[in-house]
């Protein structure tokens, strides 16, 4: 149980550094905000003039006690009741124009910012994908762009407006009587001794929030989508699910709990205060009015813009509390903009046309971890020494370590155009990889890849995407309809060459039996279709992209043996003068193949036809024997 007390609270995060606002992510908001600086000044403008139109009406307070009523002028009683309506219909209508183009500019400079951060992820390699939690991701799109949002819509603008009121009520109570602007001021620093402190607390417990916030979005992401549901239904694990949820929304809850009552202590501090001001106000302008040496309406004019002092001295002190806990919000969302991009399109890259299809690796060696990458950055080192093999003082990383890093390692091969190259090996040998860094979802850790002799770190990456065309085990439909998904791959394609692509994949006559026929939605994940059908709707989606280079994680072995015989009639035709690279699961493709790839431990062991393999007596024997020769025994009952 959490000890819910002012000082727990205090305690609680006192281990934390007193966080300063950071000027660097400051100039960075600024830079956003420069392309709408003219509604920015438009806002300025707006600000000064409301906060000295409202300087005028406890002028006709004043004017009203000590010389329209005393006097019995009714000619000037017309005027200031005329102006007493009039300030706060021109401030209105001035207060609408500021609003609108505070919230042109906010908006804007969010648009900005949210476009940035998704163009910017988008160009992440698929190793930031696989390392990041796909809550975190939508977290940072939604609460913390939200909170930036206020920032600039909210929290910038009263700064400014708070000061100019601030600013401006000084100056005029000064000229008002100087000695009681003297007293007012002299409680100020109560209102300012705990807003640093506050906000140094309310900023730890306000990233705590974001953190919490963001696994509960990884929890429902990963366990209320098809295939989490699917997976906790069929394990029995709802009662787990629900109590991890449970521990996450408490600690939720909690961090809300300590954020509400850190503030409520924070402004019962502010609201006493102002009374302290204002009673020494009322006590010292009492006194001074017995004595004569003010009047009455000075004192009414005087505690009118004394509320105009301590309101914005209170709400400054409070938004100090906002903006360190806003600029958590701009940090979470620039470590994202600040996440290097792994697979880089160099500015002179070439765009690739009319590929033959000719694929070279040459030494490639590549792996997943982060140790992986150490090594490579100290084998990088050790390689621009002086001759001592030492680099920089360290030891060489042990070749016998590095091939425990590698998820392939020293791979060197070439395949023809249109030749089908099959991938076989244990699980973990490497395949998969292979097929990940031909059309750049990583880079080589170490040697080179080239498509008909173009480096692919030379390559244009959208060019480099049209010549490949990837069918995987696991298919991913958007949840749209049967058509949209085919265009995704071509938007431009015709009905005409839609259907034929779906006729060359055997999903045609399926399609037209639904009852929405290309209209029909696939549901999330393409859930409402069976695994065959999904299969055949994205070789059809890869016969409309028509590629040269095919990528194939053999999707078969999974089906029936109808559905697999259909997907097998519509790769016949797909691989047809392309090169094709296929993780081989079953006997045919193996004897289809132009080459054998035989991968171990991230390494190509072996390489050959089916019949040559063999006569050697190597991996691919064994596999062969234990694997594929099970495609031609016949079933036992």
């Amino acid at each position: 149980m959490y000890d819910h007390s002012w000082w727990s609270v205090i305690a609680y995060d006192k281990s934390k550094p007193r966080p300063a606002v950071n000027k660097a992510v400051l100039k960075r908001i600024f830079a956003y905000a420069w392309p709408y600086r003219y509604s920015v000044l438009i806002v300025l403008v707006t600000i000064v003039s409301i906060a000295l139109l409202d300087l005028v009406p406890p002028l006709l307070y004043r004017d009203l006690i000590d010389n329209v009523i005393p006097q019995r002028n009714y000619a000037r009683l017309n005027l200031v009741a005329l102006g007493m309506i009039a300030i706060p219909v021109i401030s209105g209508l001035i207060s609408v124009v500021q609003r609108y183009y505070s919230a042109k500019a906010g908006e804007g400079i969010i648009y900005d910012l949210r476009q940035e951060m998704y163009e910017h992820l988008q160009r992440m390699g698929l190793r930031f994908f696989t390392n990041t939690k796909s809550g975190d991701i939508i977290s940072r799109f939604t609460s913390d762009v939200v909170g930036a949002q206020g920032a600039i819509t909210g929290t910038l603008p009263n700064i400014v407006t708070n000061t100019v009121v601030l600013v401006s009520t000084l100056a005029v109570m000064l000229t008002i009587e100087w000695r009681l602007t003297l007293l007012s001021v002299a409680v100020v620093p109560l209102f300012l001794i705990p807003a640093r402190r506050v906000a140094g607390i309310l900023r730890g417990i306000r990233r705590n929030a974001m953190e919490y916030n963001a696994e509960m979005s990884n929890i429902v992401n990963e366990t209320l989508t098809i295939n989490g549901a699917l997976l906790v239904k069929t394990f029995g694990s709802g009662s787990r699910e629900r109590a991890h949820f449970a521990e996450v929304n408490r600690k939720t809850a909690d961090v809300g709990r300590r954020r509400a009552q850190v503030g409520q202590w924070f402004f019962m501090g502010l609201g006493i205060s102002g009374a302290i001001g204002t009673a020494i106000v009322y006590y010292a302008g009492g006194l001074m009015a017995l004595n004569g040496t003010i009047t009455v309406g000075t004192i009414v004019a005087f505690v009118a813009y004394l509320f105009r002092l301590y309101g914005p001295i209170s709400a400054l002190s409070n938004v100090q509390v906002e903006f360190v806990q806003s600029m958590v919000s701009f940090e979470r969302v620039f470590e994202y903009l600040d996440q290097p991009v792994e697979v880089q399109e160099r500015e002179d890259a070439v765009k690739l046309d009319n590929v033959a299809g000719r694929v070279h690796f040459e030494n490639v060696t590549f792996g997943y971890g982060e140790a992986a990458a150490k090594a490579e950055m100290s084998d990088a080192t050790d390689e621009g020494d002086d001759g001592d093999g030492a680099g920089n003082g360290a030891e060489p990383t042990p070749r016998s370590v590095l091939g425990r890093l590698w998820a392939v390692d020293d791979v060197t091969f070439t395949v023809e155009p249109g030749q089908l190259v099959a991938l076989v090996g244990p699980s973990g040998a490497g395949k998969t990889t292979i097929t990940y860094l031909l059309p750049r979802l990583y880079d080589p850790t170490g040697g080179s890849i080239t498509i008909d002799g173009h480096d692919l770190r030379d390559v244009e990456l959208e060019s480099l995407a049209g010549q490949i065309g990837m069918v995987t085990q696991e298919t991913y439909l958007f949840h749209d309809s049967v058509l949209a998904n085919l265009r995704y791959a071509r938007p431009e394609a015709t009905q005409a060459e839609i259907e034929d692509a779906c006729r060359a994949a055997y999903i045609y006559d399926r399609i037209m039996a639904f009852p929405e026929g290309f209209a029909t939605i696939v549901g999330e994940r393409g859930y409402r279709m069976s695994g065959g059908e999904k299969q055949r709707l994205a070789i059809a989606r890869v016969i409309l992209k028509n590629p040269r280079i095919m990528v194939m994680d053999e999707a078969t072995s999974h089906l029936d043996s109808q559905s697999e015989a259909y997907i097998q009639a519509a790769l016949a035709p797909l691989m047809e003068g392309r090169t094709s690279f296929v993780i081989a699961h079953r006997l045919s493709t193996v004897l289809a193949a132009d080459s054998i790839l035989v991968m171990d431990k991230g390494r190509l062991v072996e390489q050959g036809t089916h019949a040559e393999l063999l006569a050697r007596g190597g991996l691919y024997t064994k596999l062969y024997e234990t694997q594929f020769q099970r495609d031609t025994e016949p079933a036992t009952a």
